[in-house]
Formats: structure tokens, sequence, C-alpha cells
């Protein structure tokens, strides 16, 4: 099972900003020049923003940020507040030029989880917000953690709590990693076996106990994340590393991409051009993409701790 975290990609930043039953999650290039971007929707319902620019047949070629929040549509809102930080922090497309004066348009795209439901509905994440996690991520940067923190503060997998959650895989020379906001409809463990869907060697839930467990109502969810690459992949291929990086959110919930969810997944790569990779490159990235996806998945569960009448894995699994 994969391990290590979003940040062992070099040239990635990482910012939270926990607000209790909700938040906000940046992942930012060091670079002001971006990183190569690219998307994949599949779920039902999604809350996006700047997903349509990530086409791969469209004009844009590199994000600034990718802004990952709580709040249902209400915290779109996050990334009005990361673009004002990120120009004042010099990042952005020059409108002028890159050596002329004027003002500079940071190109965040962004997903949101459905989290109302957990804590207060109308405590949802602002523009302040999606500053304060992108001063977070120039000024720190490095956060390792999985858990409730971030975006993942008010999520829920299934009947049990859910998180943001990390994982990364070494890929020959390069690295593959995921972030990801835990927060499915579907279940992240099997009723009968009491195992975790994306990891079976981890210890089993009491069956008995997690099938007294109710979910929060109404079911609107959504898995959302960003997988990264120090691989010089092009725009078309992010866009495939996302694609395929669906597989993992497959493995580990039950059932994925249904019509409640809003399963947004982006990949992106900090290598300074993005020359391409072979396909047989591309096919072992692709795979390591299915593979952290599901282990950040499983980290943000297994991390998460009980609170808001969300009962955590921890708290019904076996001793």
């Amino acid at each position: 099972m994969a391990r290590g975290s979003l940040i062992d990609v070099p040239g990635l930043r990482l910012g939270h900003r926990s607000l209790g039953d909700t938040g906000v999650t940046v992942v930012l290039a060091e670079d002001p020049a971006g990183m190569t971007a690219g998307v994949d929707v599949r779920g039902g319902g999604p809350g996006t923003r700047e997903t349509d620019l990530l086409a791969p047949h469209n004009t844009v070629q590199r994000a600034h940020a990718i802004v990952l929040a709580g709040g249902s549509a209400f915290g779109l809102a996050a990334a009005d507040g990361a673009m004002t930080e990120l120009e004042a922090a010099g990042y952005g497309f020059p409108v002028f030029g890159e050596d002329a004066p004027g003002p500079r348009v940071p190109i965040v795209p962004g997903a949101v989880i459905f989290d109302l439901v957990v804590g207060d509905p109308a405590h949802r994440p602002t523009a302040a917000d999606g500053a304060a996690a992108v001063r977070t991520a120039l000024a720190e940067g490095k956060d390792v953690r999985s858990g409730a923190l971030g975006a993942g503060c008010g999520a829920t997998a299934g009947v049990l709590r859910g998180g943001f959650g990390q994982a990364s895989l070494g890929v020959g020379e390069h690295v593959v990693a995921a972030g990801v906001v835990a927060n499915p409809v579907g279940s992240v463990v099997d009723p009968v076996t009491g195992l975790l869907y994306g990891d079976a060697s981890a210890p089993a839930v009491d069956t008995a106990a997690f099938a007294q467990l109710e979910r929060p109502t109404p079911s609107l969810n959504t898995t959302i994340g960003v997988i990264a690459t120090d691989a010089p992949v092009t725009k078309a291929q992010a866009a495939r590393l996302a694609m395929t990086g669906h597989d993992g959110v497959a493995r580990a919930v039950r059932p994925a991409h249904s019509p409640l969810d809003g399963d947004t997944l982006f990949a992106v790569s900090t290598a300074p051009d993005a020359t391409g990779v072979t396909p047989d490159i591309l096919h072992e990235l692709s795979a390591a993409a299915a593979d952290v996806v599901a282990a950040a998945i499983v980290a943000a569960v297994v991390a998460a701790e009980s609170a808001y009448g969300v009962t955590a894995w921890s708290q019904v699994r076996r001793s």
C-alpha cells in the first residue's frame, strides 16, 4: 500500500484552512509560472470551477493552484480569495506580456464537496479562507498530515467520518502522489468482511457495530483531489492521469461515481517543460495514479477522528 504525501513531489506546496466542520485546501506550484494541469470529472453532481479551460484542446496550459473546499457550491468562493492572494505574490498569466507592467491573472481551478450536513450548515468557506490557505502554502507548504483537516474537515465516507488523505509512489526517476478529500456516498468498508475496500491488510471493523451506523442525510457527497507528478507530461497526458486516477476511487469506494457524487480529480505536473513522456512511461504513471488515489482515501479515513456525531473508522475497528 502506498504511503508518503502529496508534497513528496518536488515543486509543490500544500496549505490548509481548517474551520472545524468545513475548510479549504490549496495545492500550489512553487514556481509562479505554474504547473501543467488536467482534470477528469466522473460524478453525477459536480461542483467545479475553471475545469473547461483544462481541456487539452483549450488555450491555457498551466494552472497556478488548485483549490479544494467544503461548503458545497458556496465554497467555490474560496478560489476568489486564492486568486487575489496569488496575484499579490506575483503569480498569474501576464495580461500584457511577461516583462510588461499590468495585471496578472492567476489560473485557479477548483472543486467542492457537499459537507453541509456536518456541523453548522450556514458555516461555509469564504474568499478570506481561500486567501488564508494560500498564505499557509506560501509560508509553510509542507504539511504531510492526513485526517479531518482543510477541505476534509466536514467530510464523511459513507457512514464513517472522511477527511483529507495523502499518498505517494516512486515511478522510476519520478514521483506520483495524491491528495484526496474522501467524502463519498458509497462505503469504504465491505459490510460482510469489515475490511477496507482500498486496503485489505488494514484491521477490519466490527461488522455488527458498523451495521448499526447511519449516514448523515441527505446523501449528497463527492470525492475530489489532486494527483501530482514531476514527470514532464503534456496537458493531454495530465488529463489521462486524472482519468486513470478515478480507478483508485472505484477501488476504495463502492459504489463510486454515483449520481449523488461529484467525483473530480485534477492532475498536475511541476516539471518546467511539458515535453511529454512515452506511452510506456505514461502507462506506469497512470497505474501509480490509481494506486495513490486509493491509498490517499484510505489514509483519510484511517486518520480521521469522530466528531459532529459521525463515527470514525478507529472507533469501530477490531482491536
